[in-house]
């Protein structure tokens, strides 16, 4: 007899909702739909369509009624920061903006005018990202921004789509805790941090964590998809907080790497570790299920051949085969750093990297060979970098590095990944935050009992490839060529 929940698993390039089952003890999972998350750009800002992500999970629950599939929850994952103001009426006063969004341009230097950077980090703990929810807040704000002035809830991404489907306004912990206004020590929203800006508490949703239940589908939805009340559940709503939930680790004697759109690199502990080091370093410190804390840093992942991709016009239009040409290109010849701000959001990405390469007196890569390589290598070298940051500051020795999501499928990343850090590398699972969503889903009615069970039941039910350290030496010299190259 199968336990079936759906999870939505939405990314800031595409969304799906998938169909997880437990039978017998191990997880299947099935992809009901897919599509795409473009972001819009109109009157001089980025956006995300909130209704036409609702309208998605509508559709995906018109399939599972269609399909007469009876599901025990539904899940939702979302990318962090973002937020949808709602106003006096109950109603989305706009479509939220991006975190890609220009308009917070200088936004943390403004903001610490008002509260000390030291001591906006003293309290957080969070690595300061000028798009962070604390930033944006502050930008609409001094802008004079109408939605905010007439809000009366402010919902993460994942809790407005969960009010949107059950009328249940909720701010769940590990979506909350990438927005630079949390308190780690206490669990609740920082009352000086968002008073700086004229904000209290009262205009988020109640805290849930992961594991409780929102709400239950509306009349509304339930007539208009054919499901019944179906329990909406609170999962890791931060995508990167169902994903490490899925890391399919033995023992805490590990590092993760969620590998997508974002490169996430991090441990999980069961404190916060806020020191002047981590300050110095920049990490920070997210919620993680169990009371655990994760804490990481964010790199700009598969964002940068994604964007190239899109101009490139010689290029095949498979991965699989620009990994594969660009293993033709000579080794080692441009380095970029990842997290340089060249890369945020440039008109061209091809040109970002070439400007850089240029600036920095580096060879100068022209074709899609060279410049796919100058990113593998490029992303390789930071990860190393990020991991030394790590092993000062973990409470424990790293042994391995665990690889999550989509990036995870690119053995020759995978491969340079394991070279650099000279430790071994473990792919698998792929779809990490979905099956993260869909066993928090089924530790809520109390199919497993923590997280050391829900990890042995996913290692169980899925492949995964272990990647040696090869070529050390050679390697070795190749990192400190990166570190003299680059703006590090």
């Amino acid at each position: 007899m199968a336990t079936n929940f759906l999870a939505v698993d939405l990314g800031a390039t595409s969304g799906r909702t998938i169909l997880g089952s437990i039978v017998e003890g191990k997880l299947e999972q099935r992809e009901l739909t897919r599509f795409p998350n473009p972001i819009i750009e109109t009157g001089g800002h980025f956006y995300w369509d909130i209704l036409a992500l609702y309208h998605e999970i509508i559709r995906s629950l018109k399939k599972v009624a269609e399909e007469g599939i009876d599901i025990a929850s539904i899940g939702i994952d979302t990318w962090g920061v973002d937020v949808v103001m709602i106003g006096k009426d109950g109603g989305v006063l706009r479509n939220p903006y991006c975190y890609r969004d220009p308009h917070t341009d200088g936004a943390m230097e403004e903001y610490f005018k008002l509260v000390p950077k030291e001591k906006v980090y003293e309290k957080t703990g969070i690595q300061f990202m000028q798009f962070n929810t604390l930033f944006q807040l502050a930008t609409l704000r001094r802008n004079g921004d109408s939605a905010l002035e007439a809000a009366t809830k402010i919902l993460f991404m994942p809790d407005a789509l969960s009010y949107m489907l059950t009328g249940e306004a909720v701010c769940e912990h590990t979506i909350l805790s990438t927005s630079q206004f949390l308190n780690p020590r206490t669990g609740r929203i920082d009352a000086e941090l968002i008073g700086a800006i004229g904000l209290n508490e009262s205009q988020f949703g109640r805290y849930v964590t992961p594991g409780e239940q929102v709400g239950r589908l509306t009349n509304e939805v339930q007539r208009m998809t054919g499901v019944g009340a179906v329990p909406v559940v609170a999962v890791a709503g931060h995508d990167t907080g169902s994903a490490v939930a899925a890391v399919p680790a033995e023992n805490e004697r590990f590092a993760y790497l969620s590998c997508g759109t974002w490169s996430l690199l991090g441990i999980e502990t069961e404190e916060a570790i806020i020191s002047k080091k981590s300050f110095e370093y920049n990490f920070t410190n997210e919620g993680g299920i169990e009371g655990t804390t994760r804490f990481l840093k964010n790199i700009c992942g598969m964002w940068l051949l994604e964007r190239c991709r899109k101009e490139w016009t010689d290029a095949p239009a498979d991965v699989a085969q620009i990994t594969e040409d660009c293993k033709e290109a000579p080794a080692f010849q441009s380095f970029i750093f990842p997290d340089a701000p060249d890369f945020a959001n440039p008109t061209s990405m091809v040109e970002a990297i070439q400007n850089y390469c240029r600036k920095t007196n580096q060879p100068v890569p022209q074709d899609y060979r060279a410049i796919a390589r100058c990113i593998f290598e490029s992303l390789a070298m930071r990860y190393r970098q990020v991991l030394e940051y790590l092993k000062e500051l973990a409470p424990f020795p790293i042994e391995r590095l665990h690889v999550i999501g989509g990036g995870s499928q690119n053995s020759y990343l995978m491969q340079m990944t394991a070279n650099s850090l000279g430790i071994p590398v473990v792919t698998g699972p792929v779809e990490g935050t979905a099956i993260g969503n869909i066993m928090l889903q089924a530790k809520a009615i109390g199919l497993v009992k923590d997280r050391f069970e829900m990890r042995r039941m996913i290692a169980d039910s899925i492949e995964m490839k272990t990647y040696l350290p090869q070529d050390k030496e050679v390697w070795e010299e190749a990192y400190k060529m990166y570190l003299m190259r680059c703006e590090v």
